[in-house]
């Protein structure tokens, strides 16, 4: 029989991983949109040296795993002589500074590639109306490109965001008490595999709804002048 009276009294350890998954996603999808709006940003340009650096590293890093992406950092960071002997060592031998990394890398390349695609839907002609009225690229790239690309991408930036959520349970493999972490820890301490994942996957849920919700809220507001007036 099950006994989720388990989880009831072990409840704080749910509740740190809650708090660890949360902020690590949070932080990890505003640095994310910070690296990806240049990147994708450059994926539009037409010089090579810069539209190929931003190809490499969304290439990388849409086309290997979050795991291994996480080990390389993690495990492979120690290797590197100049980095144990620099300042920025205290940061990378921290789990949780290696898991934010790795999920703030992995989403912006993700990211990058739906404002590229975003940037490229833009119609001409609201390029060649702002270019008309004299606004320079910066101008262009402000005030047009930019409110609209991010408009557009919205809905499938949602999904993404989504998608960070339930891949960051990566983190738990790394010793980070994450939601996952947690369960495994519940797990290892009463062997009750169904309980203890099955409270992790409600809570994950939980999550997910409310980014949902969220986004609803934000695409209903930003796509108000879409929906017809009525009288």
């Amino acid at each position: 029989m099950f006994d989720f009276s388990i989880i009831l009294d072990e409840w704080p350890t749910y509740l740190e991983g809650l708090s660890n998954t949360a902020w690590l996603v949070a932080v990890s999808l505003i640095v994310g949109l910070c690296i990806a709006i240049p990147i994708g940003i450059a994926r539009n340009s037409q010089n090579k040296w810069v539209n190929y650096p931003a190809w490499a590293y969304i290439y990388f890093f849409r086309g290997t795993p979050l795991l291994v992406q996480l080990f390389i950092i993690y495990y492979g960071a120690g290797q590197w002589k100049g980095l144990q002997e620099s300042w920025a060592w205290q940061w990378f031998q921290e789990a949780w500074f290696c898991s934010l990394v790795a999920f703030a890398l992995n989403t912006g390349a993700y990211t990058a590639e739906i404002v590229r695609g975003a940037i490229q839907m833009i119609p001409k002609g609201e390029l060649e109306a702002a270019a008309s009225f004299g606004m320079t690229k910066w101008q262009m790239l402000r005030h047009i490109i930019l409110p609209s690309a991010l408009r557009r991408a919205l809905p499938a930036y949602s999904n993404e965001v989504i998608l960070m959520l339930h891949g960051s349970s990566v983190a738990g493999v790394i010793t980070v008490v994450d939601l996952t972490g947690a369960a495994r820890i519940i797990n290892a301490r009463y062997y009750t595999p169904f309980e203890a994942f099955i409270t992790a996957g409600l809570l994950y849920l939980c999550l997910s709804m409310t980014l949902v919700w969220c986004f609803r809220r934000l695409e209903k507001k930003w796509y108000a002048h879409l929906r017809p007036r009525v009288g």
